[in-house]
């Protein structure tokens, strides 16, 4: 008790008066309304580039052992070995894959849209949103010829 009793003495009224004040200084200038200095534009959202015109290049694209071998790499774990849509993963999407061997939709679809589907993914297409963005994964020739692999797959021409 005669401890607290000294450390009482000590401590003034006024001490703690002027801690308070040294505190709420230091709140008011170190907390205070200056704001981080703002860019005067908002910045780029990623866009999509525009529409790359595909019938010259993806008549020219020929489908080598490569193209296959990339599909079975990256595509075949949802859309199967075989392009049935029944890969390993599909069972666990919500969205079924698409059977790259059923040419009734791919048929109503361009080379176009189905080189953006693979680049940007499935919902920049308006399709299954967990279908993946391939862009920053492979090559904008490498994503042609998937595309003309799909083709192959389905025995279907473009749109």
């Amino acid at each position: 008790m005669k401890t607290f009793d000294r450390l009482k003495s000590k401590i003034s009224l006024t001490s703690i008066f002027k801690c308070g004040v040294l505190i709420t200084v230091i709140w008011v200038f170190g907390c205070g309304e200056k704001q981080a200095k703002k860019p005067s534009q908002p910045p780029i959202k990623a866009e999509s580039p525009p529409a790359i015109p595909l019938t010259e290049e993806v008549n020219s694209v020929i489908v080598t052992a490569k193209t296959r071998e990339t599909y079975q790499w990256y595509c075949a774990q949802c859309h199967g070995v075989k392009g049935k849509g029944d890969g390993i993963n599909a069972k666990f999407l919500t969205v079924p894959p698409r059977n790259h061997t059923k040419a009734e939709y791919l048929e109503t679809r361009t080379d176009e849209q189905i080189f953006q589907a693979i680049k940007f993914g499935g919902l920049s297409v308006g399709r299954a949103p967990c279908m993946p963005s391939w862009g920053n994964t492979l090559s904008d020739s490498t994503i042609h010829e998937l595309v003309r692999y799909i083709r192959e797959l389905c025995q279907c021409e473009a749109l």
